[in-house]
């Protein structure tokens, strides 16, 4: 992914104002030049000020589409049950996967309507997709005959398809 801007990343909101994006944090490490651009196929993080908000910024083509999310509240899961993230099918721990809730964009989410996508839980899949983070427990193993080329293909149309679910309302 290429290095953004502030500018950039808070104009591709799709689900929120214009004003609750001026109020986004940016992610941490952001103004030190410490994320990782070259390691990410998109932007994920969780708002420093609002621990219940994540947001994403994922690139398609030319255009970012930014989705504000909810996470879940912080629980306790089972270590012994396995849950798979549906953008990087990354296998975790069950507190390793969590269901993110966006509102959907336009009229349909001012009216309460939202859809929502079982994630890695610190929005990583980039990282586990490249091996540059393993899973904290691993209960399944799989062996992956993809590529990572292809590996990293299906998890941007997968994420892609989630956006294009949001932006369209």
């Amino acid at each position: 992914m290429r290095a953004l801007d502030e500018k950039e990343i808070r104009g591709s909101f799709v689900n929120c104002s214009r004003g609750e994006a001026a109020r986004i944090r940016m992610p941490a490490g952001f103004s030190g030049g410490d994320i990782p651009w070259s390691d990410l196929d998109f932007l994920g993080w969780t708002d420093p000020g609002a621990p219940l908000r994540a947001l994403l910024v994922v690139p398609d083509g030319d255009r970012l589409t930014g989705l504000v999310l909810r996470r879940p509240e912080p629980r306790r899961a089972s270590a012994m049950r396995s849950s798979m993230c549906r953008v990087c099918l990354t296998d975790h721990a069950s507190s390793g996967v969590a269901l993110f809730v966006a509102p959907l964009a336009g009229a349909a989410g001012r009216n309460g309507n939202s859809v929502g996508e079982y994630l890695c839980a610190d929005l990583a899949c980039s990282l586990y997709l490249r091996g540059r983070r393993q899973p904290r427990m691993r209960l399944v193993k799989r062996e992956e005959t993809l590529t990572l080329a292809e590996r990293i293909d299906r998890a941007m149309t997968n994420l892609t398809a989630f956006t294009a679910r949001v932006a369209a309302g």
